[in-house]
């Protein structure tokens, strides 16, 4: 056993399992061209979660499962919206309304039925509508797809497990501009805050709802 496994074992940090609820809904996180495409100074190539995310998406919309996408985009001429965020990421002052880094990305299966949501800083709960939404819908568990890893998707998981949803993080539905950071963060995330599954147990759990 690792030091690191066996740090977290004494602390009975991951011991037991969230679990699934009944009423599901899907968080497709920021796979806006932005953080996609690869011509973009921040972009990287996502096309393995793009693919997977929408195996996931293609199921929720035959069952009528809420589905929802997120973006970061600012209103602000200089993105003042964003905070303290462009002291550390100042190209993302660029993601404004109306430029290509806000679009999602054009391989992404987004039905008419689904929600775009627009988001200023890493969680997709932050001053966003999207807890309000999950309410009224009556959803009880997140599963939280997208980028990246390290931030907007640990930032969403640990936001909705403070919300009380069961949140699901779909393993290889999620992905980073770093592996080293992607693997170090969904184990992480899987002793603290959700449960990483296999993608195609997620997929089951969705066929059967």
């Amino acid at each position: 056993m690792s030091d690191r496994e066996s740090i977290y074992d004494e602390a009975k940090m991951g011991e037991k399992r969230v679990g699934y609820g009944e009423r599901p809904a899907i968080v497709a996180i920021d796979l806006q061209k932005g953080e996609t495409d690869e011509t973009y100074p921040m972009g990287s190539d996502l096309s393995a979660v793009i693919e997977k995310t929408n195996e996931l998406v293609d199921i929720a919309h035959e069952k009528g499962v809420p589905v929802f996408w997120t973006r970061v985009v600012y209103s602000h001429p200089e993105a003042a919206d964003a905070g303290m965020w462009t002291k550390k990421i100042p190209l993302i002052a660029e993601w404004k309304e109306g430029t290509d880094w806000v679009e999602i990305d054009d391989r992404c299966h987004v039905s008419e039925t689904d929600h775009i949501l627009d988001k200023r800083h890493a969680s997709s709960f932050h001053e966003t509508e999207l807890d309000s939404m999950l309410t009224s819908m009556g959803c009880d568990t997140v599963i939280v797809a997208g980028c990246s890893t390290s931030a907007c998707v640990r930032s969403t998981v640990d936001d909705s497990s403070a919300h009380g949803y069961h949140t699901i993080v779909p393993e290889t539905c999620v992905g980073d501009r770093s592996d080293e950071q992607h693997e170090a963060h969904l184990w992480d995330l899987d002793r603290k805050f959700a449960d990483i599954e296999p993608t195609e147990t997620v997929k089951a759990y969705l066929r059967d709802i």
